[in-house]
């Protein structure tokens, strides 16, 4: 709930450009944080009777993705976004379904296919490869 707070709160702070989208940039963040906050307060509401915590092996995948989309953040800029998106999409893949060559399909194919939908479909300035290719 303190992190649902924060974000909203932190949302209040974006500025919008002049020419902006009519939503402005703070829709985004207020939908996610309002989301967040009504879960919190269902979970706190109507608490399950009997949870089921989750074994070790899943804590380790999770702790795994964690650490995937962490370094998928950081690989983002510095190898554009095809390389980074494929290897981190065909490692989550694998995740669900340990199937080396269908995994590494799944992150080829969800990288090219997110490329083109930010890039021409939403147009945004995205780098498909590493930003040296563009010097």
């Amino acid at each position: 709930m303190l992190i649902a707070l924060a974000f909203f709160a932190s949302a209040t702070m974006l500025e919008s450009p002049f020419f902006a989208d009519p939503l402005g940039p703070r829709t985004f963040p207020y939908i996610i944080s309002i989301a967040s906050i009504l879960c919190t307060l269902a979970l706190l509401l109507f608490p399950d009777r009997e949870p089921i915590w989750p074994d070790f092996k899943t804590f380790k995948k999770l702790l795994l993705a964690l650490v995937v989309l962490i370094f998928y953040a950081y690989s983002l800029k510095p190898f554009g976004f095809l390389v980074p998106t494929a290897v981190a999409s065909s490692v989550l893949s694998f995740q669900i379904s340990p199937k080396i060559v269908s995994s590494m399909g799944t992150g080829f194919s969800l990288s090219i296919a997110l490329f083109f939908i930010f890039k021409f479909g939403l147009g945004l300035s995205l780098f498909a490869l590493p930003t040296f290719f563009y010097r």
